[in-house]
């Protein structure tokens, strides 16, 4: 394990697997780095976790065989499919597909902060994590380094910054829409696509995203 502090945030990064004992509490924020963005076609790299208290772990993946599918992560995959743990996402559809494909565990439950903006902010076009960010917490977040390598087998620390960036305010994030939800009346409605998310996952892997059976 290596350990970089970062403007008050500590960032520890972890090969292949969590340490044993490792406690993150009943919300966990999670978030995942791949080849690309098929998550049939593009590797997983890298998981980050955080507790929402300003630490985060990284697990990064260096395939030795099989062009990274079926890491063994036996910490990490326990965490990930605890039924009394709840795992927060921004856009959970591909991450859990994307897990799924490189761990072989189902994720649940999980909540989504995407899902949820789109379903109360449908005044605007913009929920993206850096856009809600900056709009319900008055955060700004850089994504300077979202297409850069993360098959490489050393992280820079500015990859590892933007990493944990990407999990650190999802609790924070998730109070904020989780209250919207509740005013507008659509807290069961996320609730039930949040149900729905692991399958969804599960149906992209399979190719269903085109054509989408859900349509006509």
């Amino acid at each position: 394990m290596s350990t970089i502090f970062q403007n008050g945030v500590t960032i520890h990064l972890h090969r292949h697997d969590l340490p044993d004992g490792l406690a993150l509490g009943p919300v966990v924020a999670v978030d995942t780095e791949t080849m690309g963005l098929d998550p049939r076609r593009d590797r997983l790299c890298l998981v980050q976790l955080s507790d929402g208290s300003g630490v985060v772990h990284l697990v990064q993946f260096i395939p030795v065989s099989l062009g990274g599918r079926g890491f063994a992560a036996p910490n990490l995959s326990a965490l990930l499919s605890d039924p009394g743990s709840t795992k927060l996402f921004h856009f959970a559809r591909f991450d859990v597909a994307a897990l799924r494909n490189g761990l072989g565990i189902d994720v649940a439950p999980v909540k989504c902060t995407k899902i949820a903006a789109k379903l109360v902010r449908t005044f605007t076009d913009r929920h993206g994590l850096k856009d809600l960010c900056k709009e319900l917490l008055g955060v700004e977040i850089s994504k300077q380094q979202q297409t850069s390598d993360w098959g490489a087998a050393e992280l820079t620390a500015e990859q590892q910054a933007y990493a944990a960036s990407d999990v650190l305010h999802l609790h924070a994030l998730w109070a904020k829409l989780e209250a919207l939800l509740k005013r507008e009346g659509r807290l069961e409605l996320a609730e039930a696509c949040f149900r729905f998310l692991p399958a969804r996952g599960q149906l992209d892997l399979m190719g269903y995203e085109e054509p989408d059976i859900f349509h006509h």
